[in-house]
C-alpha cells in the first residue's frame, strides 16, 4: 500500500512552510535553536542554505541573523532556552519561526506573549503534520530603539 504521507515529505512540509513564512533566502543569515534543531539545520543545508548556523557552533558578536528558528515539542521552559539561545544574534528587522511539534492548545498563546514582548508581531500560523509553524516579525523595531 502506497502512503501518501511519509516522515520526509512531512519533513520537507515543515522545512517549505518555515522557509515560506520567513522569506528565508541563500542570502540571509539564519539561526537554529530547540529540540531537533539538528535536524532542522541539516534539512536547510541540503536546500542549500549555507549562512545557517546553531548556537553551539554560532557565536556572533552582534546582531546580525535575519532569520531564527526554534523548534519545541510541550515546555514553555524549554521554548524559553531557544530563544535566549536565539535572541542576541537577530538583527531589528529578523523574522521568527517557532515550530511546536505538540498539542499547542494554550502552549502557542504564551509563545505569543512572549514574543511580543520582544517586540515581535505574530504574522502566520501553519498547521502541519508536524505540529504548528508560527511565524512573526520584528518590523521598525529598529526605529523603536532610536526613539526611546
Amino acid at each position: 500500500m502506497l502512503q501518501l504521507h511519509s516522515s520526509t515529505s512531512e519533513r520537507d512540509q515543515v522545512v517549505d512552510t518555515i522557509i515560506t513564512l520567513t522569506h528565508l533566502s541563500n542570502l540571509n543569515r539564519a539561526i537554529v535553536a530547540g529540540l531537533d534543531s539538528t535536524e532542522l539545520y541539516v534539512d536547510l543545508r541540503r536546500r542549500g542554505f549555507v549562512r545557517i548556523g546553531l548556537p553551539s557552533t554560532f557565536r556572533l558578536r552582534k546582531a546580525v541573523c535575519a532569520v531564527g528558528l526554534i523548534t519545541v515539542r510541550d515546555s514553555f521552559a524549554e521554548f524559553e532556552s531557544a530563544l535566549a539561545q536565539v535572541a542576541p544574534s537577530l538583527g531589528t528587522s529578523a523574522m521568527i519561526a517557532v515550530l511546536i511539534r505538540s498539542d499547542p492548545s494554550g502552549f502557542a498563546l504564551n509563545i505569543r506573549k512572549k514574543l511580543e514582548q520582544l517586540g515581535f508581531r505574530i504574522e502566520a500560523g501553519v498547521r502541519c503534520h508536524r505540529g504548528l509553524v508560527l511565524s512573526a516579525g520584528r518590523q521598525a523595531f529598529g526605529h523603536m530603539e532610536c526613539a526611546a
